[in-house]
């Protein structure tokens, strides 16, 4: 009764929605976007305002949380389908009390939500710092796998803090994680001028250049193992090794020193013979195996690690500072953006605030589809796509829950066809009370109400009695349950997928 997946994305490029994340995002296609990032609230018991006369005055947000009855009931509801997230909920309520659990219970329902929408070549970025981040990164494996764990990539976001008895606290941290097959672009950093003065101290007209191996280590018994204007390579252990891939194999092609380089060399004493023409190869004064001439401009310089030192925070006099309270840099996320997807991949953001990864997404010419609760978003966008991308937005705001279209053929929600999947399904048992009834005294009812984002769906159909029909009304399955358990209604004998 389910149909097979879409990846179409059920909206449009350049779509900013303001609302619920949660709501929305179960209104969106599954495996519908390339790339997730988030900067959702850090648990850090402060609340936030954009100062008066700001650009983003008006946008606020509180990062305070209290455990209420909902959270409650997802805590039990997440223990049917994540055994092991439920254990680790479980245990920070112990370790840090109400708070903790309740933001993490947050944060588990809408990346299970996110992990659905992820694409399975896509990635995730959650932006966060140690207030939780080891406790999310386990919320991470638990619901995305241990295995698709990449990177926890610390970010200097500021310096010179000196904290009371304690080193100062300086940092935030990125969990990175991605499906097997995930788009990966390296990304470099340019050398050190000092580097460059000491490694690279020859030069001719072609640039600077430096000595590199023309051979690598291990015997061979073909050509690439035979002597070559004298020298043999195997006398030291080695083997001729030349460039046919790599930077300077690009090198050569791209400025044409040796027309048709590699194809039209088709061995090895042939290839040498072409760099050595073509004065690619250096010949030492004092003797020894002849070396590469590998010049600064066939490398990318150095690859980007996961300690990020050279990207600053948005100081008082930068351009792009619009007052936001917890704004991240443009660079961050371009950085993270090219380096997960490639141009017209789909980036989303649930938690888009001043919209800096949709502004990145934009400038690197990828889609993008952002949410955030607070209005001020859509205001944000516009403004800030005139500003720094010279356009005037284009795109839609949205304040509705989008219609899911990946289903395929979807049945009236009380069919009959519906009842009777569902009375197999639950064994003839009421999804509220748990008590058994004939298929005629159960009623068809949506767990998630289709105003928070539920469909017709047979996956979003439960069956209950009229008494916890009537209890539920409007209401959510969640607060149903909390209900029914408060009035000591739930019976020992409830199915397990709603226990």
């Amino acid at each position: 009764m389910s149909a097979l997946p879409s990846n179409a994305p059920n909206w449009k490029n350049q779509t900013i929605w303001t609302g619920d994340n949660l709501d929305i995002m179960r209104g969106m296609n599954s495996e519908s976007v390339d790339l997730i990032y988030l900067d959702p609230p850090f648990n850090s018991k402060a609340n936030y305002a954009a100062p008066i006369g700001s650009k983003a005055a008006g946008a606020a947000f509180k990062d305070t949380w209290g455990l209420d009855d909902i959270n409650l009931a997802w805590h039990g509801l997440i223990k049917s389908e994540h055994p092991g997230l439920y254990d680790l909920l479980t245990a920070v309520q112990k370790v840090h009390g109400d708070s903790m659990m309740s933001y993490l219970i947050y944060m588990a329902i809408r990346v299970m939500e996110m992990r659905r929408l992820l694409k399975n070549t896509g990635s995730i970025y959650l932006h966060c710092d140690p207030t939780a981040s080891h406790y999310l990164k386990t919320l991470m494996d638990s619901i995305f796998g241990p295995s698709c764990f990449k990177n926890e990539i610390v970010w200097r976001r500021t310096k010179g803090r000196s904290d009371a008895q304690r080193f100062g606290r300086v940092h935030d941290v990125i969990l990175f994680y991605s499906r097997p097959g995930a788009t990966w672009n390296t990304q470099y950093l340019p050398h050190d001028p000092e580097y460059i003065k000491v490694k690279y101290r020859n030069s001719d007209a072609r640039g600077r250049w430096r000595s590199a191996d023309l051979t690598a280590s291990g015997l061979s018994s073909g050509e690439s193992g035979g002597s070559w204007q004298g020298f043999d390579p195997s006398s030291i252990g080695r083997h001729w090794a030349v460039p046919v891939k790599g930077g300077m194999n690009d090198f050569i092609i791209r400025h044409n020193l040796i027309p048709g380089w590699p194809d039209a060399y088709p061995t090895v004493h042939v290839r040498l013979d072409a760099l050595a023409e073509a004065d690619l190869i250096h010949w030492s004064p004092r003797g020894g195996m002849p070396s590469l001439k590998r010049y600064l401009d066939s490398t990318k310089g150095i690859a980007c690690d996961d300690v990020v030192v050279d990207i600053p925070p948005i100081n008082s006099q930068a351009k792009e500072r619009i007052g936001y309270p917890t704004q991240k840099p443009l660079a961050l996320l371009q950085r993270l953006i090219r380096a997960s997807t490639n141009e017209h991949d789909i980036v989303f953001d649930p938690f888009c605030g001043c919209a800096t990864a949709c502004i990145a997404a934009e400038q690197l010419q990828r889609q993008w589809v952002g949410i955030d609760i607070s209005p001020k978003a859509a205001d944000l966008v516009r403004s800030r796509m005139q500003e720094e991308v010279g356009m005037f937005f284009t795109g839609a705001h949205r304040t509705d829950i989008p219609k899911r279209t990946d289903l395929g053929k979807v049945m009236p929600y009380n069919d009959i066809r519906n009842k009777r999947y569902l009375y197999g399904e639950q064994g003839g048992y009421c999804n509220g009370c748990g008590t058994h009834f004939e298929m005629r005294h159960l009623t068809v009812d949506h767990i998630i109400a289709e105003s928070k984002g539920g469909t017709d769906h047979v996956s979003n159909l439960q069956l209950l009695c009229g008494s916890c029909n009537s209890i539920k009304g409007t209401k959510s399955q969640a607060e149903l349950l909390v209900l029914l358990t408060d009035k000591g209604y739930i019976k020992r004998h409830r199915t397990a997928g709603s226990s």
